[in-house]
């Protein structure tokens, strides 16, 4: 029952273990709300909802803390552009973010702090880090001396003669370039807040380190998020944490991007898929499908040939779990345990592609009962699928997915009323022996990718591939 991760500071797969036997506490960097987000935003939280799910199943208490945020130089140039408060931009995103996390059934996290919520935290870390020697302060600045951390640049392993630290404008006074900005100070019209070292506003990477320390601790089990946060930013963490006195994170997980053409999806380059839209066109069960069933550390290339293989694949799966809730007659509950092929793949750094196929391999031994009349093959592989899918957050029967049907109900029926015009034609050639067209309305049927089931109760439909 050992659940392994690849941890990113130690380059390999370790054997987790937590801090707390039974607990497990997850840090996760959450969303700069500039602007609302696309799917590769989304694909982080999902991603780690999935580890959430599993350590859930293997019986630990977990406490997920994912931060938002809420106050950057991106913000607070829309601020000057669209001539609206800083805070108003934040918080529509915010709520942009958290309807995408639900929609595509992320659970809710433990704490979803937000950065200007902490500033007497971070004002506090800053007082003891230049008491330590290892911050100071410049112009009203407060910036870290990297060259006081000997630890510094072992998580991105990149040599420190070498570096090129980002810098802003505004960032006076550096003793060495390579040294990164804490606290900027206030620029005319720019929101600020009070501090011994006169009014500014929080840097980018110290807000995650205040906020960890506060809702987990001195140390704390896995710190999350995506690749391109490793260096600076995760790096930065490290650095001030550490120089503080914690311990800070025992685990580093970095989930992979979502591409397209081949460039990390993102605002700047205009690539995005926006999750708002995104939804008015794919079942939001089908793009959990899509974005999580992909190993967490594998890019993920956007097309949407690739979206459309996602809803085929998961529309077998769900053909599956409703054929065989009508012949029970009844809803089958999930199975107490999930199957041993599925539970190691997931226990091997959250092999969900190896588990999928579990599914899968299970969805075809519960179609093959069906087709011999075995219901209770059938109805127990049900209850497999459902334990599995339920740990993915992929289960149709999850009251979650229970809206997308009423949302879809309209078109639905628009197309079972096609498609049944079309089975009463067949119906009607097999009356009358004329087997070359029922065969061929069959096949046609088969082209634009349903399948066709003749049952006791008369012909039914299904999506098959495409």
């Amino acid at each position: 029952m050992t659940i392994r991760l690849y941890d990113t500071s130690a380059r390999q797969i370790r054997d987790f273990t937590p801090l707390k036997p039974g607990c497990v506490s997850i840090y996760l960097c959450g969303a700069t709300v500039q602007a609302a987000p696309h799917i590769g935003h989304i694909r982080s939280g999902l991603n780690f909802d999935i580890m959430r799910r599993w350590f859930a199943y293997r019986g630990y208490e977990v406490t997920f803390v994912r931060n938002v945020t809420d106050i950057d130089d991106k913000i607070i140039t829309k601020s000057r552009e669209q001539n609206r408060p800083w805070w108003s931009i934040g918080y529509e995103n915010e709520r942009a973010f958290n309807e995408g996390y639900d929609a595509l059934g992320c659970l809710p996290v433990t704490y979803e702090p937000r950065a200007t919520g902490h500033i007497t935290e971070m004002i506090e870390m800053m007082q003891g880090l230049i008491e330590r020697g290892h911050a100071y302060e410049a112009d009203g600045n407060v910036y870290f001396d990297v060259r006081s951390f000997p630890g510094y640049l072992q998580l991105s392993r990149q040599e420190l003669d070498n570096l090129l630290q980002p810098s802003a404008e505004g960032e006076t006074g550096k003793r060495d370039l390579r040294d990164f900005a804490m606290w900027k100070s206030a620029k005319p019209g720019e929101p600020s807040w009070p501090t011994p070292w006169g009014p500014g506003r929080p840097g980018w990477h110290l807000e995650c380190s205040a906020m960890a320390h506060k809702y987990l601790g001195t140390a704390f089990d896995i710190h999350g998020g995506g690749l391109d946060l490793i260096f600076p930013h995760h790096e930065n963490e490290i650095a001030q944490a550490k120089a503080y006195g914690d311990d800070f994170a025992q685990y580093w997980v970095h989930n992979a991007w979502v591409t397209m053409a081949g460039d990390k999806m993102s605002k700047s380059l205009g690539n995005s898929v926006l999750v708002g839209e995104m939804v008015k066109q794919w079942r939001p069960v089908v793009l959990r499908y899509y974005l999580g069933t992909p190993h967490y550390r594998s890019m993920i290339e956007y097309s949407e040939e690739s979206l459309r293989e996602a809803e085929s694949a998961f529309a077998r799966i769900e053909g599956f779990v409703q054929r065989v809730t009508e012949l029970a007659g009844k809803t089958v509950d999930p199975a107490a345990e999930v199957p041993p092929a599925f539970a190691e793949a997931m226990d091997d750094d959250l092999g969900v592609p190896q588990a999928l196929a579990v599914v899968h391999t299970t969805v075809r031994q519960g179609n093959s009962a069906l087709a011999a009349d075995d219901k209770e093959a059938a109805v127990a592989r049900l209850a497999e699928v459902r334990a599995m899918l339920g740990v993915l957050g992929l289960d149709p029967l999850d009251p979650h997915w229970a809206g997308e049907a009423d949302r879809g109900e309209d078109l639905n029926g628009v197309v079972d009323s096609l498609v049944r015009l079309v089975l009463d034609q067949r119906e009607s050639a097999r009356a009358r022996k004329d087997w070359a067209t029922a065969d061929a309305i069959r096949d046609q049927l088969g082209q634009a990718g349903l399948v066709i089931e003749d049952s006791p109760q008369g012909p039914r439909w299904s999506l098959g591939a495409r």
